[in-house]
């Protein structure tokens, strides 16, 4: 090869290399991009949809939630442990179209009462009940994901009168007492949540629980060597941002969503659950049996990790429970993670079009 043809194939693999270059610097810029602002983009879409959010005085007890246009029958939005109600931004354009949506903060969550003596399914369905009357003084339908999802199902139980129809969005029905979250190797929940609380509550040295949890949480675990620098990443941003939402530039944003919310969840709720109280006064067989409204019931898969631990919910065994409580219910599996209306925002939806 002539010293003129190596330069030009010198140059054009330059060029190549340059190309690749700015290609996956333009990729590692968008995907720190999404980590970090993703969340408060969507949230902002559903703000510009019309949602405000409020404050109502249940009680004596504070409820914050957010409220949407009144563009047909009233849909209670109720989120999972450790969440918002802008966790539900990400359908709240599509459901506002049709509803009166009303998306709530569970006490110890985002801005409404953050009091232990409100941590339990009973004290938090009892104070929906009184709110929805309250605001809307009619009939309503409720939906509620994870542990929202017992919720609701005790709100459309002891408000047979005015809860129209029932969406239960993945619940751990049957799997969230500790006995049942510690059976076989455990559920993610309570590695991941509920004995992560617990441990943070018996200690001193630190004061932000984002921090805490990504320092001992399972899901950190999982990501082996790596943990200690992005704990370390938490907990920087936690002590620059007080108050503020958690982010990683780094980490995957369908991994961490739940941290996002962190700093205004209450670790003592988490404990309720740990220690079992969350559940008092609650028989979950007997409450699904008292539910007369038409029900979807949505179950994502049921997985397992390497390590025997249940990602998933619920187990098949404790699936078949619920459908068998269930006396007026549509059944849906779906293939998804746990986090339905995010994963799958258009069956979501349809979903509670089949029943609302």
């Amino acid at each position: 090869m002539s010293g003129a043809a190596r330069r030009k194939v010198c140059k054009v693999v330059a060029i190549v290399l340059g190309v690749v270059a700015v290609v996956a610097a333009v990729a590692v810029l968008v995907y720190r991009d999404g980590n970090l602002h993703a969340e408060e983009r969507t949230i902002a879409h559903a703000l510009d949809a019309g949602f405000v959010e409020k404050q109502a005085t249940v009680n004596g007890a504070t409820v914050n939630y957010a409220e949407g246009s009144d563009n047909g029958p009233a849909l209670l939005l109720v989120h999972g442990q450790g969440m918002e109600w802008e966790d539900y931004a990400s359908v709240l354009p599509e459901l506002t179209e049709r509803y009166h949506v009303f998306a709530v903060d569970c006490f110890g969550h985002g801005g409404s009462a953050h009091d232990p003596a409100l941590y339990s399914c009973k004290a938090n369905g009892d104070a929906l009940i009184s709110f929805m009357r309250d605001v809307v003084g009619g009939s309503y339908a409720v939906s509620g994901h994870s542990s929202g999802g017992i919720i609701a199902a005790y709100v459309a139980a002891n408000d047979p009168g005015n809860v129209t129809a029932l969406v239960l969005e993945d619940p751990p029905l049957f799997r969230v007492t500790p006995e049942e979250a510690q059976e076989g190797a455990g559920t993610f929940a309570w590695h991941d949540g509920y004995t992560v609380a617990h441990s943070f509550l018996q200690q001193s040295d630190v004061s932000d629980y984002p921090a805490w949890y990504a320092a001992n949480s399972y899901l950190f675990g999982m990501f082996g060597g790596l943990r200690p620098m992005l704990a370390d990443q938490t907990a920087a941003w936690c002590a620059e941002h007080p108050g503020e939402h958690v982010v990683n530039a780094w980490v995957p944003r369908s991994w961490t969503r739940g941290m996002y919310f962190m700093h205004d969840y209450d670790p003592r709720f988490g404990e309720a659950i740990f220690d079992g109280s969350w559940r008092d006064g609650i028989d979950q067989a007997a409450m699904l049996q008292q539910v007369e409204c038409p029900v979807v019931y949505l179950k994502a898969t049921t997985r397992y990790g390497d390590d025997g631990v249940l990602y998933a919910a619920t187990t098949d065994d404790d699936d078949a429970r619920v459908r068998e409580c269930l006396a007026e219910s549509e059944c849906v599996d779906l293939d998804s993670g746990h986090d339905i209306h995010v994963e799958r925002p258009d069956e979501f939806s349809e979903a509670v079009g089949r029943v609302v």
